[in-house]
C-alpha cells in the first residue's frame, strides 16, 4: 500500500463503487466522491496513509482548473442581458443568508473568523448541482431557470472577487495598507497586459492551433497553467492566476470547445479534491460537527428558499416561479470548499470548518436533489396554503428564448451554398465547424457559429440544437454525425435531419440511425452532369461558363 499506483488504483475502484450506488439514488455523484474520501480516510481504511500532501497536491489542480472553467464561464453578455433582476436577488441572497449566517454561527458558540468564513461558504450554491438538475428537468429555459442560472452566474462573479481578495490578502506577508496597494497596482497592470493579450494575439495564435485538438488542449493547460504560475511568481496565489487565465479566454469563439475538453481533467483532479475532504471527517469528530451541521444545513434549506421567494416577489414574479426559483437555491456550493481551502492555507482556520461544511454539504445537496426534482409536486401540494393570502395577481408567460430554426454542421461546399439557401429564406441559422479557415469566414460574412466538435457530447450540451426545425450535416464523417443524431434525437423526434454519406453502406446506416434524408454527392454530381448534358450545348461557351460558375464557389 506504500505504491502510490496502488492505492489511487483502490481509491478509484472504491469510489465507483459508492458511485454507482449513488448514481441508483439518482443522487449528484459529489456525495459519492465525500463518502468515498470518508471509508478511505485515517477512521475506516487508511488508504490515503503516508501521502496526504501528494493527494492534496491533486485536490490543489482540481481547485485550479475549477475556477479556470469558472473564469472562462463567465458571461457577462448573460448577466446583462438578464438585466437587474439576476443582480438583486443574488446580491440580496448573499447578504441576508450571511448576515443570518454569521448570527446563527455566533450562537452556536463559533468563534468570529471561522464564523465569517463558514457563513461566506454557506452562502453561495452549488452552479454545478443546479444546472444539472435544471438540464435533466429541461427547465433551463424556464423564466424561473433563466434567472436561476443569472443568480448563480451573480454569486460566481462575487465569490471570484473573494477568492481574489483572500489571495490578495495572502499572497504576501503583511497586510498593511501599502502592501494591498502595491499588490492591486501589479493586478490591474497584469489585468491590462493580459486583456490586450486576448484581444489582439490570442485570437490569431488559436485560430493557427484550433484545427488541432490535441494542440488546442495542450495550449490551454500551458495557459492555465503558465498565467497562474506567472502571477503566482509576481506574488499572488495560484487561485487568482487561475481565474485571470479563464476570463482572458471567456470571449474566445473557441471557449466552448476549450471548455469541453478540459472539463473531464478537472472533473478527475476534483474528485480527489473531494475525496481529501471527505477523508478528514471521520468518526472521532462527527459527534462535535453533527449539531451545528444538521443546524446550519435546516437554516439552508428552509431559509435560502424563503430568502429568495421574498426577493423575486418583490421583484413581482408570480408565486410559482417565485418558489420554484427559491427552491433550487436549497444547499451549498463546491466554491465554499474553496474558500474554506484557502482560509486553511491562510492559517485562518485550524478547527472543524471544513468537517461541518462538509456534512452540511452531504445532507443539503441530498435533500435538495430531491427539492429541485420534484419542485412542481411541492408547489401544487403548497398551493392551498399560498390561495390563504389571496389570488395571485402577477402574471408571467414561460417564453423561451429565441432558438434557431434551423443548423448546418460544416462550412464547405455544400455547407455554404445551404447557407447561401437559408440567408435567401431569410431563415434564423447558425453553423457549427471544427475548423479555424471555415470560422474566419463565418466571422467574416457575419453568420452566427459556433466552434466545436459536434462528437462532443459536453459541447452539444451547450447549444439548442436540439431544440430546432431542422438539421443539416454535411461533413464527412459518419461517426460524428451518428453521434449528433443520437443526442438530439433523446430530446427532439420531429426534428428533421438531414445527412451526409459517400457510400450506399453509410446512407444505411445512418438512415437506421432516424434521419430523413442522405445527402451523396457523388450521386447527386452524376444526376447534375447528366442533367447538363441533356439540356446544354456541348460547346467551349457551356464549359467556359460552369467554370467560371465554379471559380467563383472556390474564391469563398
Amino acid at each position: 500500500m506504500d505504491n502510490i499506483f496502488i492505492q489511487l488504483s483502490l481509491l478509484l475502484t472504491i469510489t465507483v463503487g459508492i458511485a454507482f450506488v449513488i448514481r441508483l439514488l439518482r443522487q449528484p455523484l459529489i456525495i459519492a466522491y465525500i463518502f468515498a474520501g470518508i471509508i478511505c480516510g485515517p477512521f475506516i481504511l487508511n488508504i490515503l496513509h503516508g501521502d496526504h500532501k501528494i493527494y492534496e497536491t491533486f485536490a490543489q489542480f482540481g481547485i485550479i482548473l475549477l475556477l479556470f472553467i469558472i473564469g472562462l464561464n463567465l458571461n457577462f453578455r448573460h448577466l446583462k442581458s438578464i438585466g437587474r433582476v439576476s443582480f438583486i436577488t443574488g446580491i440580496g441572497q448573499i447578504f441576508f443568508t450571511g448576515g443570518l449566517g454569521i448570527v446563527l454561527l455566533l450562537a452556536l458558540n463559533t468563534q468570529l473568523l471561522p464564523a465569517l468564513y463558514l457563513s461566506l461558504a454557506i452562502t453561495f450554491s452549488s452552479t454545478i448541482v443546479i444546472m444539472k438538475l435544471l438540464s435533466d428537468k429541461k427547465d433551463t429555459d424556464t423564466i424561473y431557470g433563466r434567472y436561476t442560472i443569472g443568480l448563480m452566474l451573480v454569486q460566481d462573479v462575487i465569490a471570484v472577487c473573494l477568492i481574489i481578495a483572500l489571495g490578495l490578502l495572502r499572497s504576501e506577508a503583511g497586510t498593511g495598507v501599502e502592501t494591498i496597494i502595491i499588490l492591486l497596482l501589479k493586478l490591474l497592470l497584469i489585468g491590462v497586459l493580459l486583456f490586450l493579450t486576448s484581444k489582439y494575439f490570442l485570437p490569431k495564435l488559436l485560430d493557427k492551433i484550433a484545427n488541432t485538438s490535441e494542440l488546442l488542449f495542450l495550449f490551454t493547460l500551458t495557459w492555465c497553467f503558465g498565467v497562474a504560475s506567472l502571477l503566482y511568481l509576481l506574488g499572488f496565489s495560484l487561485e487568482i492566476g487561475a481565474i485571470i487565465s479563464g476570463i482572458a479566454l471567456s470571449s474566445s469563439p473557441y471557449q466552448l470547445q476549450i471548455a469541453s475538453r478540459i472539463k473531464p481533467l478537472r472533473d478527475f483532479f476534483l474528485i480527489l479534491f473531494f475525496i481529501v475532504l471527505g477523508s478528514e471527517m471521520g468518526f472521532g469528530s462527527f459527534s462535535h460537527v453533527f449539531a451545528p451541521a444538521a443546524i446550519i444545513s435546516i437554516f439552508i434549506l428552509i431559509g435560502n428558499p424563503l430568502i429568495l421567494y421574498i426577493l423575486f416577489r418583490l421583484l413581482k414574479f408570480t408565486r410559482r416561479n417565485s418558489f420554484l426559483a427559491g427552491l433550487t437555491a436549497a444547499q451549498v456550493s463546491e466554491f465554499g470548499f474553496v474558500l474554506l481551502f484557502a482560509g486553511r492555507q491562510a492559517g485562518h482556520l485550524q478547527g472543524n470548518e471544513v468537517a461541518i461544511f462538509t456534512l452540511v454539504a452531504l445532507i443539503t445537496i441530498f435533500i435538495s436533489s430531491y427539492l429541485i426534482s420534484y419542485n412542481e409536486q411541492i408547489y401544487r401540494f403548497l398551493l392551498p396554503l399560498f390561495c390563504l393570502f389571496g389570488k395571485d395577481k402577477r402574471r408571467q408567460s414561460d417564453a423561451v428564448p429565441k432558438k434557431y430554426d434551423a443548423w448546418i454542421i460544416g462550412y464547405h461546399r455544400i455547407g455554404i451554398k445551404v447557407a447561401e439557401a437559408l440567408t435567401c429564406l431569410k431563415t434564423n441559422f447558425s453553423v457549427i465547424d471544427f475548423d479555424p479557415v471555415a470560422v474566419g469566414k463565418l466571422r467574416k460574412e457575419k453568420i452566427p457559429f459556433y466552434f466545436g466538435d459536434i462528437a462532443d457530447i459536453e459541447f452539444l450540451e451547450e447549444l439548442s440544437i436540439a431544440n430546432t426545425k431542422m438539421i443539416i450535416m454535411t461533413i464527412p464523417s459518419v461517426d460524428d454525425q451518428i453521434n449528433l443524431i443520437k443526442f438530439v434525437r433523446k430530446s427532439n423526434k420531429k426534428v428533421l435531419i438531414i445527412a451526409n454519406a459517400y457510400h450506399k453502406g453509410d446512407a444505411k446506416i445512418l438512415y437506421d440511425h432516424g434521419v430523413n434524408f442522405v445527402m451523396m454527392p457523388h450521386f447527386m454530381g452524376g444526376h447534375w452532369i447528366s442533367k447538363v448534358l441533356r439540356k446544354e450545348k456541348w460547346n467551349t461557351k457551356t464549359l467556359s461558363l460552369l467554370k467560371t460558375n465554379q471559380e467563383k464557389i472556390f474564391k469563398n
